[in-house]
């Protein structure tokens, strides 16, 4: 190798070794300063506890002011040496060893160790001239720099106890993609609930704007919490705009991704009014209603987001209509679990039978309208009574029941309380929650859980509309942006089948009172469809004639529901009604 290679190769070593050198430096020196700024106020603590010691026991005649020494003794050790310190130490035991030991050193060991550390000394100060320091990834703007000061523990330290924080001492704060991040020691009576109860307090000290949103939770460990300042956001800069190969729910705005909703859960969708309710389901919605084994019903009183989703969705706006395709998809329900394999958790859904996603759009409207509702019935005496139906007795039952059933129910409503927006017999069945800014924490608590304050889920704090919590047992309170997805975007997706369940194969239980004498279906019961074809079936295969309140508990259906079918096929001539009551299949028709 020729001398200028050789130098060069030295030199490459030297500025390889110097980076290296200096990198570790500088993890070691932050390491050394968390850990110095974590463990020196337990310092003052013990001896503040060595003082109280000595003064109860100032003979020592118990082991009361040993062991308040011992502990001193022990925060002491925890707390390391800054690097300059640590180095300097090394340097000096690494002198005195080498003026003992390097007299004994052969010639010739010299001579290298010379050549060496001139090669690193020549390198050292090429790098040091040559090198440029990266650019910092997130460049804090004028306003993060003057909460970066404030935060430092000698400006929290001088000025707490002025603000009523007396007690609180932060450590060193880091900027972050999502905003600024530091933990605050609690010492005292001080705990994370009632340091946020002392927000107004700490935005004061801070000098912080007011539209500024703080997020304050308990820390890793005991004594501590974590203050979080959201002065940005990791979702900063991405195209929250819904397109087909954007199919996420939405952007977490501390870690930057992309957040998804499967189907299969049982959603509560809540928020204030303006929250993005309606804005924030529509990419599940989507979801629910594409493809040949997903189906889609929307219930929807106010007649507004049901519209734009009639093309791909079964919509009922009328509590009428709401009670009736509840009893459809109640009916289904049962269908479902009665031929479910042995052995099977779930049913497996088939573009036959798929999986149904109901979604009640605005829960309080639903228990107020669809509630009561008079529906004319013919009794076995072929009197007509009016009675009064509710859907909600349906809907409970298919929150309790549809998980296994593959047929799902997401409940959305602007007034999350228990009883009012939220049924108490559907409330213990969400499996996940989706919360966008509501009014009051005690409408936060009934959609995150009794613990959603202790925890952070301060969805009262959320700024509306397009921000949301989403809990489901794996995730944080992190805010989550949700993706924008236009009026006329719904407009324009491709036409979906429409699921009915007239239009679905049904499976013919037979009634228990009833005789059936035909293994098969006639002709007659091929000229009708579904629920029509379910009940004429049972009238024809029955020895004797049928009572109505016979039909209902042999095919499984609700009273509503036969009786309609029982007018429809009356007024076509399928079948007659005797009288007395009985229905009989009309062999002509």
């Amino acid at each position: 190798m020729s001398h200028p290679s050789a130098w060069q190769t030295h030199r490459q070593y030297a500025a390889t070794a110097a980076r290296w050198t200096a990198d570790r430096w500088s993890k070691e020196s932050d390491r050394r300063r968390t850990l110095r700024a974590t463990r020196k106020p337990l310092v003052r603590d013990a001896r503040a506890a060595l003082a109280q010691a000595q003064a109860t026991d100032p003979q020592k005649v118990t082991s009361l002011v040993h062991r308040a020494e011992r502990e001193l003794a022990t925060a002491k050790r925890r707390v390391p040496d800054p690097m300059w310190l640590f180095a300097s130490k090394a340097a000096l035991v690494t002198a005195a060893a080498g003026y003992v030991g390097l007299p004994l050193v052969p010639g010739r060991v010299w001579m290298w160790a010379a050549v060496a550390v001139s090669v690193a000394a020549v390198g050292t100060i090429l790098w040091a001239l040559l090198h440029r320091p990266a650019a910092s990834p997130i460049e804090p703007t004028a306003e993060e720099r003057d909460l970066l000061k404030r935060l430092q523990p000698e400006h929290w330290r001088e000025h707490a106890e002025q603000r009523g924080l007396a007690g609180t001492l932060t450590g060193r704060p880091r900027l972050t993609e999502s905003g600024i991040v530091v933990a605050v020691r609690l010492d005292g009576q001080w705990t994370a609930t009632k340091l946020r109860g002392s927000e107004d307090h700490i935005r004061a000290l801070l000098g912080a704007r007011t539209g500024l949103r703080f997020q304050i939770k308990a820390g890793k460990q005991g004594g501590w919490a974590e203050l979080t300042l959201r002065t940005r956001s990791a979702a900063d800069g991405d195209d929250l705009l819904w397109a087909p190969e954007r199919r996420s729910l939405g952007i977490d705005t501390v870690t930057g991704e992309h957040v998804t909703v499967p189907l299969g859960e049982r959603l509560l969708i809540a928020g204030r009014s303006g929250a993005g309710k309606s804005v924030a389901s529509r990419p599940l919605l989507f979801d629910a209603s594409e493809g040949d084994t997903n189906a889609l019903v929307i219930i929807d009183l106010k007649r507004v987001e049901g519209r734009l989703w009639d093309h791909r969705a079964r919509v009922a706006s009328t509590p009428e209509d709401v009670i009736g395709v509840v009893d459809e998809v109640e009916a289904e329900m049962h269908d479902r679990l009665n031929v479910l394999p042995k052995g099977q958790d779930t049913w497996s859904p088939t573009p036959d039978r798929p999986r149904i996603t109901v979604v009640v759009d605005e829960g309080a409207e639903v228990v107020t309208a669809a509630d009561k509702v008079p529906f004319p019935e013919e009794d076995s005496d072929g009197k007509t009574k009016v009675r009064t139906r509710s859907a909600l007795p349906g809907l409970e039952s298919i929150a309790r029941m549809g998980r296994a059933a593959c047929i799902d129910l997401w409940w959305m409503t602007q007034k999350p309380t228990i009883g009012d927006g939220v049924p108490k017999q559907i409330a213990p069945q969400i499996s996940t929650s989706i919360c966008l800014a509501v009014r009051t924490p005690a409408e936060a608590r009934v959609v995150l859980g009794e613990d959603a304050q202790a925890k952070g889920w301060n969805a009262d704090e959320l700024p509306a509309p397009g921000v949301a919590l989403i809990r489901d047992g794996k995730r944080g309170p992190d805010p989550v942006k949700v993706r924008y997805m236009d009026k006329a975007v719904v407009i324009a997706l491709p036409d979906q089948p429409i699921w009915s369940r007239t239009t679905m194969p049904t499976t013919v239980t037979a009634a228990p009172t009833l005789t059936l004498v035909k293994p098969t279906t006639s002709p007659v019961v091929a000229s009708v469809d579904g629920t029509d074809a379910r009940i004429l079936d049972a009238i024809e295969t029955a020895a004797a004639p049928v009572r109505q309140k016979d039909l209902a508990e042999s095919t499984g259906l609700s009273k509503g529901t036969v009786s309609k079918a029982v007018k429809r096929l009356t007024d076509t001539g399928h079948i007659t009604r005797q009288p007395d009551g009985g229905l009989t299949a009309d062999k002509a028709a």
